[in-house]
């Protein structure tokens, strides 16, 4: 694992550290069930290689994991959505309550990240360019798509999350923006490089 993407990915696990204990502190439950499994999600890329190496197509299938460059971008993204939903050493909720637009930062970020996880993937079975771009964006529609429509299902689980059509159009926007910035820096992400 390079330094800088190490430095990132702990960064990362600090911050969700301090949120957790936020969260401990005001008694928010969601907040320590979302930042437990953030914290151990992240711990993954540090430890696994480690212990692991997968074979086959599943090490196709896994290569975001064991691609450090992708997990550093996906800790920036669970450390920013993350201390959004709880800022840290405070009660304040960006996410759902005091500033109800703050998703779309984590629209951004996540579209980034999912799509750099996707392509990654992509690039394992060594086929063209093209074909992977127009997949990635296929699959990344499908999952986007399937995202807003969940979180539509489970409003009336969760009395404080009701979104309109109109935010829906706006999250799968900056979903796409994301996406975008992932197609426009991929080439100077290295695992994307062609040898």
């Amino acid at each position: 694992m390079g330094k800088n993407e190490r430095i990132i990915i702990v960064t990362s696990i600090f911050v969700v550290l301090v949120g957790l204990l936020t969260a401990l502190y005001y008694g928010r439950s969601d907040h320590i069930y979302r930042c437990s499994v953030a914290l151990f999600g992240l711990s993954i890329p540090l430890w696994l290689p480690e212990v692991y190496t997968p074979k086959g197509t599943l090490k196709k299938l896994l290569a975001p994991v064991y691609d450090t460059e992708v997990m550093a971008f996906l800790g920036v993204f669970i450390a920013v959505h993350v201390s959004l939903v709880n800022v840290p050493f405070t009660t304040v909720d960006l996410f759902h309550k005091e500033w109800r637009d703050a998703d779309m930062i984590s629209h951004f970020l996540g579209g980034l990240v999912l799509w750099l996880m996707i392509a990654r993937i992509l690039v394992e079975f060594n086929i063209p360019w093209r074909d992977i771009l127009k997949y990635s964006v296929v699959a990344f529609y499908i999952l986007a798509i399937g995202w807003e429509v969940a979180e539509k299902v489970s409003e009336s689980e969760i009395s404080f999350i009701t979104e309109t059509v109109g935010n829906k159009m706006r999250d799968l926007i900056m979903d796409s923006l994301g996406m975008i910035s992932g197609i426009k820096i991929r080439k100077k992400i290295t695992s994307f490089r062609r040898s």
